[in-house]
């Protein structure tokens, strides 16, 4: 098991290397890395460009770079959005806890509902309350985000009244008036992964349900209660993880979109006005921030199967011992 994780750590900084060279290339290949200031650089600039090498080879500005990012944490400055010439890291960091906070709101929300309606429509198979989650599935999968996102803003934010449209500012997270706003982008960012989730722990749970050692469980005295929650379930979530993770990676993607709409500060809204406004150090660190997690949540899913399934044994000889 230690051996598989060390590989896969591995692999994972590799990956991660060859995408960071890549991202790195084809951003020096862009025009106006730093804008000039009325026709020229004024000093702290010139200091900049001579601190990163922009008038050295791409090779040497590469070796430059790697050596900023991993012995000071330095990705470089801001240019066209934040602060003038502050510090990436710093920027990055202080967009961090509202993304944080709506995702981890949404993952808290989405998981549980997910799991417990697919389980739901799976018991009460072909009845009303299946067709109704059928009904909501189909809806909530057809229909990108950004689109019922919309429609709450209109109808609950502006119509109705009921909801802040935009997420309130500040840095206390949890008082009333914060998670008050923060309702419709949090239902936005949790429809979706909800929606996925049922649809295939309905479909799982189903089969199972269906098995022998179901049948098995049920003549030995448990009631369809107990055998589906000690062995139906835990069965089906091993074919489960790989959804999982993808809700997971969805929901930090996704947000992009949606802290462009409620107006989050955060590291979504922050990777779309590095793209707009052209600046390459953050739009560098951004992508490496998202590429990162996803990556890292692989690994991390990956190992869950083991835990949930004793039976598992990653990367395990494929030997029968008999």
């Amino acid at each position: 098991m230690a051996k598989y994780v060390l590989k896969r750590i591995a692999l994972m900084l590799l990956s991660l290397f060859i995408i960071m060279t890549m991202l790195f290339v084809l951003i020096r290949l862009l025009p106006n890395q730093v804008e000039a200031v009325q026709g020229g650089y004024d000093k702290a600039v010139k200091d900049m460009r001579e601190a990163w090498g922009y008038n050295k080879p791409v090779i040497v500005q590469y070796g430059i770079f790697l050596r900023n990012v991993f012995t000071k944490w330095d990705w470089g400055f801001c240019t066209t959005i934040g602060t003038y010439l502050q510090p990436v890291t710093t920027y990055i960091i202080s967009k961090l806890p509202a993304t944080v906070y709506i995702n981890v709101l949404s993952l808290f929300i989405s998981l549980p509902l997910g799991i417990i309606f697919g389980m739901v429509a799976a018991v009460y198979k072909n009845r009303w309350q299946d067709h109704a989650i059928q009904v909501f599935i189909m809806f909530f999968i057809s229909v990108p985000s950004f689109v019922y996102a919309f429609l709450l803003q209109y109808i609950v934010g502006y119509k109705l009244n009921l909801c802040p449209l935009v997420l309130k500012s500040g840095t206390d997270w949890f008082s009333g008036a914060m998670l008050h706003s923060a309702i419709l982008p949090v239902l936005s960012l949790s429809f979706g992964p909800i929606a996925g989730q049922m649809r295939l722990i309905r479909a799982e749970l189903t089969e199972t349900l269906t098995s022998d050692y179901m049948l098995l469980a049920r003549t030995k005295g448990l009631t369809k209660r107990q055998a589906t929650m000690r062995h139906a379930f835990r069965n089906s979530l091993v074919p489960l993880m790989p959804s999982f993770l993808a809700d997971f990676i969805s929901i930090i993607s996704g947000s992009m979109i949606i802290e462009q709409i409620f107006a989050i500060p955060g590291i979504g809204k922050t990777y779309l006005l590095s793209i707009q406004n052209k600046d390459y150090s953050v739009f560098m660190a951004c992508s490496m921030f998202y590429i990162t997690i996803g990556l890292a949540a692989g690994i991390v899913f990956d190992l869950s199967y083991g835990f949930i399934d004793p039976r598992i044994r990653m990367g395990g000889n494929k030997t029968n011992e008999l």
